[in-house]
């Protein structure tokens, strides 16, 4: 059991002093020895340990437990009181004690959600926490002390608040995608059970009725898509049935003769199709089809089609068309929630990841909308000029990237869309894709550096934005930019900082140097000799007081060193400016 091993995984606080020896005859015989633990060292450890196992328990229940038992892994506190929201109530701790029980539990309440001191009899310090996750309050936590909690003991008692309230989000997000697979489930089996029970009726009640009870069914069971339709549709009419979006995109086809490849659909014709469909009451003859459109509430979500080459169709043919449309619509809007749910989960993880604010939870949460934060990561930024970055224009950008084979979490901000993409993405080809779908060249794409790291991410989001800056004020302002592709305009312009100017130097000199610290070298100081001179060798050798030929062989063996071009124009200037960052702004040898 989680809470079994947490419990012997650290000492009380105060019982931490270190572990030196005593003076006299038990005297450690003299030498190095390792330097003793200090409280707050055992303080940090014992709270790894228990981030763990409340990340391990199977229930918010026994999280609030571990979290009371074990408080004194922060400091010389003790738990008075815990409380988990359920509904708009505050549930108390089974293992809350009864004396103040009362008046603790009207001092939660009246802090409405926030923090704020408790007064409780006989200790000096009290103090009720919030355990917030990204839904709300999950609860609290009513801690008191016997001493006044320093700094240190501060910050360890928040850390530990924070790690309950996040273990907390993730039980309540695995409970919630739990509960979203059994009513799917249960949904999709009362639908097939429908269907054989229905497919009876249409031979006993006749076409028509047994039409409507079957595709009544199928809308009912909301989980089956567009292809449980199709299919129906195929087998009760005999024609190829199939499902566009609201774009033309086809999303299912059942029956011979579908077209490979499918035709890329005309924006301009399809919006007068579907006005004219939209112009009439029931299913449209177009051209070689039967077209209904499937809509919810005026709203059109795709279209619903029989294909009928040879006109073959009668009026229960239509009939069965119209009612397939009605009940699709309540699919394609079933579909279209879940889709909502799952991005708003997307999009608060990156907003997160963006703000450095994701925490300890930050894996547990990718995990659970299946996507791996572990990997090396890449921040891009899409920004249209003609277009708002709204939901749509984001949807647009999550299609496009999918196409192109990104594989990456999104969201968006004031004026662009952010992803968050786990290698290193086909920028170029998604800035075509989104040319395509949006019928404008007319945008700009940037991308970081490669990020290591879940705490770098917001550093990388700005590189990304950096790039894109870079490139909007470039000549060629619209198409896709890399961070590490800049060169010497990293450095250029608003926003940059000493560790941006630390890391382009090491870039272009990175390589010479560390030779000249392993060889006590100079072949950086020869390099900016070199370039302070002009490149005249005459001048850089007498400044440097040695030979013209000792000054050939140490260009050449920069060169070889450093993989760089001087004869390059771009090579000699990033090199050139590299060299002056180093003597001047970094301190290297004047």
């Amino acid at each position: 059991m989680a809470g079994t091993r947490a419990h012997s995984l650290y000492r009380p606080y105060s019982d931490r002093k270190g572990d030196l020896p005593p003076d006299g005859a038990g005297r450690q015989p003299t030498g190095p020895r390792p330097t003793a633990r200090t409280p707050t060292d055992h303080a940090l450890h014992d709270l790894m340990v228990l981030s763990q196992a409340l990340f391990d328990a199977p229930d918010e229940g026994e999280i609030l437990r571990l979290a009371m038992e074990h408080i004194g892994a922060a400091g010389p506190y003790s738990a008075e009181a815990g409380y988990l929201t359920v509904g708009d109530d505050l549930v108390p701790s089974p293992r809350n004690g009864k004396t103040h029980a009362s008046a603790l539990g009207r001092r939660v309440r009246e802090l409405a959600g926030q923090d704020g001191p408790v007064a409780v009899p006989g200790s000096p310090w009290g103090r009720a926490m919030g355990l917030r996750g990204q839904d709300g309050l999950h609860g609290y936590l009513v801690v008191t002390s016997r001493s006044r909690p320093t700094e240190a003991e501060r910050f360890l008692l928040t850390t530990l608040v924070r790690q309950t309230a996040a273990a907390l989000s993730v039980v309540f997000a695995h409970r919630r995608r739990r509960e979203d697979a059994l009513e799917l489930c249960r949904l999709r089996e009362e639908r097939t059970a429908l269907q054989r029970k229905l497919i009876s009726v249409v031979a006993e009640l006749g076409y028509e009725r047994g039409v409507h009870a079957l595709l009544a069914g199928v809308a009912a069971s909301s989980g089956g898509g567009e292809e449980a339709v199709t299919r129906v549709l195929h087998r009760l009419t005999g024609l190829p049935a199939l499902v566009e979006d609201r774009f033309g995109r086809l999303r299912s086809w059942t029956g011979p003769g579908r077209p490979d490849p499918y035709p890329e659909p005309d924006p301009v014709r399809r919006d007068e199709m579907l006005q004219a469909v939209a112009r009439e009451a029931g299913p449209v003859r177009m051209e070689d089809r039967l077209v209904a459109l499937v809509r919810l509430r005026g709203e059109i979500l795709g279209v619903l089609a029989l294909v009928d080459v040879r006109d073959e169709a009668d009026e229960h043919t239509v009939f069965a068309l119209g009612h397939a449309a009605k009940s699709l619509s309540l699919e394609l809007a079933h579909l279209r929630d879940l889709a909502e749910v799952e991005r708003r989960l997307h999009r608060e993880l990156v907003d997160d990841l963006l703000a450095g604010t994701a925490g300890a939870g930050a894996y547990a949460r990718s995990e659970a909308v299946g996507h791996d934060l572990h990997r090396s990561h890449y921040i891009v930024v899409v920004r249209w000029s003609n277009l708002t970055a709204d939901d749509s224009f984001a949807q647009t950008v999550g299609r496009a990237a999918s196409a192109v084979g990104m594989r990456s979490l999104l969201t968006r901000r004031s004026g662009h869309v952010v992803l968050v993409a786990d290698d290193r993405p086909p920028a170029r080809a998604l800035y075509e894709a989104l040319a395509r779908d949006t019928g404008t060249r007319t945008g700009t794409i940037g991308v970081s550096a490669p990020c290591d790291a879940v705490d770098a991410i917001p550093q990388h989001y700005r590189e990304a934005q950096r790039a894109l800056d870079v490139r909007r004020h470039s000549r060629e302002r619209y198409g896709a930019t890399f961070f590490d592709e800049l060169g010497l305009y990293r450095i250029l312009g608003p926003g940059s900082d000493h560790r941006e100017l630390e890391t382009f130097v090491h870039e272009w000199l990175g390589r010479l140097i560390d030779y000249d610290s392993r060889h006590h070298a100079a072949m950086v100081e020869t390099l900016s000799r070199y370039f302070d001179c002009g490149g005249n060798y005459d001048e850089t050798a007498e400044s440097l007081a040695i030979h013209r030929s000792t000054l050939r062989y140490r260009l050449q063996r920069i060169r070889d060193i450093g993989g760089h071009d001087l004869a390059d124009v771009e090579d000699r200037l990033n090199l050139q400016v590299a060299t002056r960052v180093w003597k001047i702004v970094l301190g290297g040898p004047g």
